[in-house]
């Protein structure tokens, strides 16, 4: 059956890691996409994946390949080669490495077997080091992701407000997951574990009530965002930043992207985050995006 494979299309959407407080846990899907298509499928007993990139290349190691080769679960006789295009920026915080693996699990189980979206969460999981980009690619919407101690993955939806609004503005700078992760201390302090728990807590009933008011609030942070300042241009302007518009501004995973929130009024909220990184010299892109809900 496997030759039926050729001409089939996987897509993985971008994501918003951490979401304010929820560090490593909250994941948002956003509508930019990661597409690969099969094109060829060769019998001849090596289990190969062969990407041919049709935009950038990956600025890291080929993560789809690292995933379709990570954990077989049994003997593939076929090798594939297929076409890869991408929306999603890399070194953004906007869950491209994520994505790929995604893409790379999807296509090895397209040619074993496939496997439920925990399992794909979990062995997501295991190479990416946190659940909540992936979880966030293979649900849809909002998830937030819980890993047992055998490595199992729980993931819950959450039901975005389909009136909340998404601007992703993206600076002219990248930023690896690694560099950013290395600025983080290894503990914080109990109160500021305390702050963000409440705020996760927060923030979750402000999606479940559909309460524009609490969103903004709920969003603060002291775990990763005051760490990731210095290597995030305007950051500590964005997340001061007061409009009546306004619900909210995060920064979008790891960074360097941020994300602002709205119910109204979208271009005015552009307009004034835009301010912000021409006034500090900054070139971005912004983005507004959808939330995907699968």
């Amino acid at each position: 059956m496997t030759h039926r494979l050729t001409g089939t299309e996987i897509a993985v959407p971008a994501s918003i890691g951490n979401l304010g407080p929820g560090f490593d846990t909250l994941g948002l899907a956003v509508s930019l996409y990661l597409r690969v298509r099969v094109t060829r499928v060769v019998a001849d007993g090596k289990a190969r994946l062969v990407c041919r990139f049709v935009d950038d290349v990956p600025a890291s190691p080929n993560l789809i390949a690292r995933a379709f080769q990570a954990s077989p679960r049994r003997r593939v006789r076929h090798s594939i080669e297929v076409e890869v295009r991408s929306d999603i920026p890399q070194r953004a915080g906007l869950g491209s490495s994520a994505a790929a693996t995604i893409a790379g699990l999807r296509l090895r189980g397209a040619l074993d077997g496939a496997r439920r979206l925990e399992e794909l969460a979990a062995a997501a999981c295991r190479l990416e080091g946190h659940p909540d980009n992936a979880a966030a690619a293979l649900f849809g919407g909002l998830t937030s992701s819980c890993v047992l101690p055998d490595g199992t993955v729980r993931v819950t939806r959450w039901a975005w407000p389909s009136s909340w609004r998404v601007l992703v503005v993206t600076p002219a700078v990248q930023l690896s997951t690694t560099a950013a992760r290395d600025v983080l201390p290894e503990r914080v302090p109990l109160e500021d574990a305390v702050f963000n728990l409440q705020r996760l807590a927060h923030l979750l009933g402000a999606v479940t009530k559909k309460d524009p008011r609490a969103l903004g609030l709920a969003l603060d942070d002291r775990c990763h965002q005051r760490y990731r300042q210095p290597l995030v241009p305007v950051l500590h302007d964005a997340l001061r930043l007061q409009h009546r518009d306004l619900l909210g501004v995060c920064l979008s995973g790891a960074g360097p992207s941020i994300v602002a929130f709205t119910n109204s009024n979208v271009a005015a909220v552009e307009r004034a985050v835009n301010r912000l990184y021409r006034a500090a010299s900054v070139p971005c892109t912004i983005r507004r995006l959808k939330v995907h809900a699968k």
